[in-house]
């Protein structure tokens, strides 16, 4: 195999992901803001160019894992962005966390252009990542899904699709980073309230994750938790709050009340208030302690 992958955001996910496409034996171009970060990844072989357009192999494809709505406009719409440089029957995999209005806007620009958007956000955190232990959400048309299928297969354990309305898998993205949003205050309530009452807290931790909530996020998350160890980051607590908002405004928008995510806003605030913004999004659980007294 020596197709040639343009690869934009190299980031805790984006580096990792970006080296497993590299070991699969794609030709991979990488572009990051910050030069410097690529320089592991061209030591394995990467090329690094200094644009993005330059990632591209017309009529290739370009993936995408950058940190906001914002940085991907910029990516493809910019003055040195992939937008035109894709060219015909190029395919656009967009793996970042985005609102749904952004997916649709963005797809509706590359289809006037002659390429293809795919949304396909990922669950999983850096060390999923580098384990090929991804799940993929996919979204948009089906002949390039078909295309992208052997990247999809070097980065994940599994992909699910969720048809081709461009936005689709952005709703799943963000009802499930919601979701573990949720387990993860759930847990530190769970773990104040053993604690104020003298039980350990690794102990509770140990318990439910092998017995009624035996699963990742109960398992990996209610470790974090327990133990308390916030740093360094897998997904900082500044793009919870990111995640969350894009949560509140797409529940908005489709009149959905979800008074559970407010509390989650209100939450990740106070944490940014006090200066935790580049601590794990775990980190909430500190201000559940602090209103327990236990901090």
């Amino acid at each position: 195999m020596s197709e040639a992958i343009g690869f934009i955001g190299l980031g805790h996910m984006g580096e990792p992901m970006a080296r497993n496409l590299l070991q699969a034996g794609f030709r991979v171009r990488v572009y990051n803001r910050t030069a410097a970060k690529a320089r592991a990844l061209v030591g394995d072989g990467a090329q690094l160019v200094t644009t993005p357009a330059d990632t591209i192999e017309p009529g290739g494809t370009v993936i995408t894992m950058v940190a906001h709505d914002a940085a991907l406009e910029e990516i493809v719409l910019g003055e040195n962005g992939i937008g035109r440089a894709l060219g015909p029957g190029g395919v656009h995999l967009s793996m970042s966390t985005v609102s749904p209005n952004t997916t649709r806007k963005l797809a509706l620009w590359h289809a006037e252009h002659g390429s293809t958007y795919l949304a396909a956000p990922v669950f999983g955190r850096p060390e999923a990542a580098a384990a090929r232990k991804l799940w993929i959400c996919i979204s948009g048309p089906t002949a390039a899904k078909q295309t992208v299928q052997p990247v999809l297969e070097a980065l994940s354990q599994g992909v699910h699709d969720f048809g081709e309305e461009a936005d689709a898998a952005n709703v799943v993205k963000l009802a499930g980073n919601f979701l573990i949003l949720s387990a993860i205050e759930a847990l530190a309530e769970a773990f104040a309230l053993g604690e104020k009452n003298h039980v350990d807290r690794g102990a509770l931790a140990n318990f439910f994750g092998q017995t009624i909530f035996a699963c990742p996020i109960y398992q990996n998350y209610g470790r974090i938790v327990a133990t308390e160890q916030f740093t360094p980051p897998g997904f900082t607590l500044a793009l919870g709050m990111k995640d969350v908002k894009l949560v509140l405004g797409t529940a908005e928008e489709s009149e959905v009340p979800m008074p559970l995510a407010s509390l989650l806003h209100d939450r990740l605030l106070a944490s940014l208030a006090k200066g935790r913004q580049a601590l794990d999004w775990t980190s909430l659980a500190i201000s559940v302690s602090e209103n327990a007294g236990l901090r």
